[in-house]
């Protein structure tokens, strides 16, 4: 099996840590859960953190085969038209986004010229639909629990499985956006905990557990199913829904979730100008 080389790029204002993932035999990669920077109180985008990996992959002589983002993120803005505009390549997202648009054009009351289909993103990957970054052998793997439509994606011998599982010492993601199932994420984890012990697990966040003094981003197959806090081997699925429950039950919206899903669901094309020129995000009110 050919080993992809995976470099990850961390933003800590959001804990976000998006990948260039590479073929070292054909110079082939795919960019996977790139991130606009975006100030709140401002509304400004810029993008420094998507222009240091568009950087790196032309000094490393790439060509940039896939945009892919493992799920619509609902705590950072996806870089992946402008990463499209800078180095080609199709986006790619799992196929059950259209059941998250469907959620989110009620709440966002879009009109009729939102297409919930996913047709704004150039490939929609299906659950064990293989694929190809230069030589690297990839599957799309169906994770579905944090939102419907979560997509983990083995390349080689790693893995990236945006929000699905954090470090073990974290433990796993939240379970209470509109779609989610705590049932439905325990499941989707056995999947992962079926891969061989060795394979790498590249994660999307990391948020430095109480005593760890470093961010860390890549665990194994083998270190989660023994050590994580949440969902280690042994643990019942009862056990894990009674107590991710309880827990997201405690927890507040992610700050960035309005703008962040808003602008992802479009594949991270901003809306349309209103007829002063001026693009516009809606707030809604007691939604959520």
């Amino acid at each position: 099996m050919t080993k992809p080389n995976v470099t990850g790029f961390f933003d800590e204002a959001t804990n976000t840590i998006s990948y260039v993932v590479a073929d070292p035999e054909t110079k082939v990669c795919a960019v996977v859960d790139s991130l606009l920077d975006f100030d709140q109180a401002s509304g400004r985008t810029k993008t420094d953190s998507a222009d240091k990996m568009i950087a790196f992959v032309r000094e490393q002589g790439l060509t940039c085969e896939w945009i892919i983002d493992t799920h619509v993120h609902a705590d950072h803005l996806t870089a992946a038209p402008h990463i499209q505009r800078e180095l080609g390549g199709k986006t790619g997202i799992g196929a059950h986004i259209s059941t998250v648009q469907k959620v989110f054009a009620r709440i966002f009351n879009e009109g009729q010229s939102f297409h919930t289909d996913g047709s704004q993103f150039d490939h929609l990957f299906q659950d064990g639909e293989t694929y190809k970054i230069g030589n690297l052998e990839a599957r799309a793997i169906h994770t579905p629990g944090h939102t419907p439509a979560c997509m983990s994606h083995l390349i080689g011998d790693a893995l990236f499985v945006g929000d699905t599982i954090f470090m073990p010492d974290f433990g796993t993601a939240r379970c209470d956006f509109p779609g989610g199932d705590a049932g439905t994420l325990y499941d989707s984890i056995q999947k992962l905990f079926a891969l061989p012990g060795e394979t790498r697990v590249f994660l999307c966040h990391d948020y430095k557990a109480p005593g760890r003094n470093e961010y860390v981003w890549e665990t194994t197959i083998a270190a989660e199913k023994q050590a994580n806090i949440h969902v280690k081997s042994g643990t019942s699925r009862d056990e894990f829904i009674k107590m991710r429950t309880t827990r997201d039950a405690t927890l507040a919206m992610p700050k960035l979730i309005l703008p962040s899903v808003q602008i992802n669901m479009r594949a991270g094309d901003l809306p349309e100008p209103e007829d002063n020129g001026q693009r516009y995000m809606k707030i809604p009110i007691n939604a959520l």
